[in-house]
């Protein structure tokens, strides 16, 4: 059974996904319960990451709708 990874390797995880477009600008992020799933860590683990990652800029809730990639505008 693997090791659920720290707040800073899921951070780099996530980031790493952003980056090799995984995840591309403006898609959605899988729901929390999906994440802490795939993590194999707790619902507020995610939350807590997915709330840094707000406030880096690199993550934008729409109420009602999710959580998404920041679109870079040029």
């Amino acid at each position: 059974m693997p090791i659920p990874p720290t707040m800073d390797e899921l951070l780099d995880d996530l980031l790493k996904k952003i980056k090799d477009r995984t995840y591309p600008p403006g898609s959605q992020l899988p729901s929390g319960r999906a994440l802490a799933d795939e993590y194999d860590v707790s619902q507020s683990t995610i939350s807590r990451a997915v709330a840094k990652l707000r406030k880096q800029g690199v993550l934008v809730g729409r109420p009602g709708r999710g959580v998404f990639v920041v679109e870079v505008r040029r």
